[in-house]
């Protein structure tokens, strides 16, 4: 229960004791507040870890007349407001509700014109993981969300243009080699062809440290049910905190130009880490010494032996062997324009690809097409995703994430 998560976060991940964006929060302060006082915001996907941490940037540097936050994860939705009904620093307005809705629901469109317009729309609604992409059900699923719901979305806020309008990215966008990241690619895209129609940003961005579902936030659970730790051992990843999540993206949204897209300025020198080295400190902090087994099945055996008076924790570190994984993280191709020089701690690619809307819809009919056929293989959807998608080479292993403990 004194385990403070933020504190080893600072500590022993992303280590630093303050914000990596708190030079640009400072000097863009007055600006944020001006954006965001007064304003009507929605947040879609806002009981993530991502959207809560917009969420809490949002009402930490302004005070909106109107937030509604709707996620399909009802119980998500509770916390957050739990969270922020006990925390101090966040104004709260008057007129905050929370709704267990579909942003692809016409319950959605409902709530979206009747109790709008929206100043502000920011959407964290995404399938993230790249165990998504374990069968065609999932891949379809997948990127229904990423892709054609975030095109529907868009074609709302045609008819009702907010403000500002943000959705969320991933470094797994920049040179793809999995399907999520592909989705993420193509979404991008999607919102960069109605830049000219409503003001769109984006960001791309490293792993956020124990985030919900995240391979730390695992380690937390398999701690708390006595079960052995397990990672690759040959991954590094950049790691930002979950406040600092927020704040990317509250930047993004509130301070880019239209087609924008943000990236932090992480360094791989400095700010890379593996998820074994992240294991082994927790475990440190809990007191507990690794204990180093040979495969999956020794780890479960040893962890049995577990007991208040055990001094050694059991893990099993392996060679990363599963589809989509990449072995380290970029934020963008090469030939991307980049600006380095609008703010301290962040990026901008300024020439993302804008397709045209017509060249757009030909290519999600071809998605739609391609999901309609009775028998259809992983094969088949990554060769047309290859057709759309600029540097996408899949990794293809045979093996999911799903098949790993």
């Amino acid at each position: 229960m004194l385990f403070d998560i933020n504190q080893f976060i600072a500590a022993q991940v992303t280590k630093r004791s303050e914000s990596f964006f708190k030079k640009d929060l400072e000097s863009h302060r007055a600006v944020l507040k001006n954006k965001i006082d007064g304003s009507a915001a929605l947040v879609i996907g806002g009981a993530g870890t991502i959207g809560s941490s917009f969420i809490k940037a949002l009402l930490h540097y302004g005070a909106p007349r109107k937030l509604y936050v709707v996620d399909i994860n009802e119980n998500g939705l509770t916390e957050l407001t739990r969270d922020l009904r006990s925390a101090t620093g966040f104004n709260i307005p008057d007129d905050y509700k929370t709704y267990p809705v579909n942003f692809g629901d016409p319950v959605f469109r409902k709530l979206f014109f009747r109790e709008g317009p929206f100043d502000i729309v920011a959407n964290f609604a995404a399938h993230k993981h790249v165990r998504s992409e374990k069968d065609t059900y999932s891949i379809e699923a997948m990127i229904d969300n990423n892709v054609l719901k975030a095109k529907a979305l868009l074609d709302m806020l045609t008819e009702q243009p907010p403000r500002h309008f943000f959705c969320v990215s991933t470094d797994k966008a920049a040179n793809p080699v999995n399907i999520m990241g592909a989705s993420k690619k193509l979404m991008e895209e999607v919102i960069m062809a109605y830049a000219e129609k409503i003001p769109v940003t984006t960001a791309r961005f490293a792993n956020v440290a124990f985030s919900n579902g995240s391979l730390p936030a695992g380690f937390m659970e398999r701690l708390a049910k006595k079960q052995p730790f397990s990672a690759p051992s040959d991954v590094k990843r950049f790691f930002v905190s979950p406040a600092e999540s927020g704040e990317i993206c509250l930047m993004a949204c509130l301070l880019g130009a239209s087609g924008d897209i943000f990236f932090p300025k992480l360094d791989p020198a400095r700010h890379m880490e593996t998820f074994t080295y992240i294991a082994d400190r927790l475990l440190e902090a809990f007191g507990f010494e690794p204990e180093y087994c040979r495969s999956e099945e020794e780890a479960r055996q040893k962890a049995l032996l577990l007991n208040e008076k055990s001094t050694r924790y059991p893990v099993y570190y392996f060679e990363s062997d599963t589809s989509g994984e990449k072995p380290f993280e970029e934020f963008f191709p090469n030939e991307e324009t980049l600006d380095f020089q609008t703010f301290t701690s962040l990026g901008i690619v300024k020439n993302s690809k804008k397709r045209v809307l017509h060249e757009l819809d030909s290519i999600l009919e071809k998605l739609n097409d391609i999901f309609k056929k009775e028998e259809l293989k992983k094969e088949e959807i990554v060769s047309l995703l290859s057709g759309f998608i600029e540097n996408f080479e899949h990794i293809e292993t045979g093996k999911s994430l799903d098949q790993k403990m």
